[in-house]
């Protein structure tokens, strides 16, 4: 199992509309990407992540070069980004 760890800088106006991305791709996500297993959206005061479940790192790896994550989930959440997402993978022990 792994995981993928994408904290996002939203402002506190913005997160309905970050939420709202989150949701519309959360299914094709499911559906689609090999590996994939889950997809949580985790709110906190000061960010938003995403925390996604993946068979194994590459599937994991392979999702961030894809095109429903490069051309469809970052596209729709460019406008509400104060800064570059940090993006993390790790591997269960």
């Amino acid at each position: 199992m792994a995981y993928l760890q994408i904290t996002l800088d939203v402002s506190a106006d913005d997160r309905a509309a970050a939420a709202g991305v989150y949701q519309r791709y959360k299914q094709p996500f499911l559906d689609t990407v090999p590996g994939a297993e889950s997809k949580e959206l985790l709110v906190r005061d000061e960010d938003v992540q995403v925390l996604h479940g993946f068979a194994t790192a590459a599937d994991a790896q392979a999702y961030l070069s894809s095109e429903l994550f490069t051309q469809d989930v970052v596209t729709a959440l460019q406008p509400y980004l104060n800064a570059a997402p940090d993006v993390r993978v790790y591997e269960t022990a």
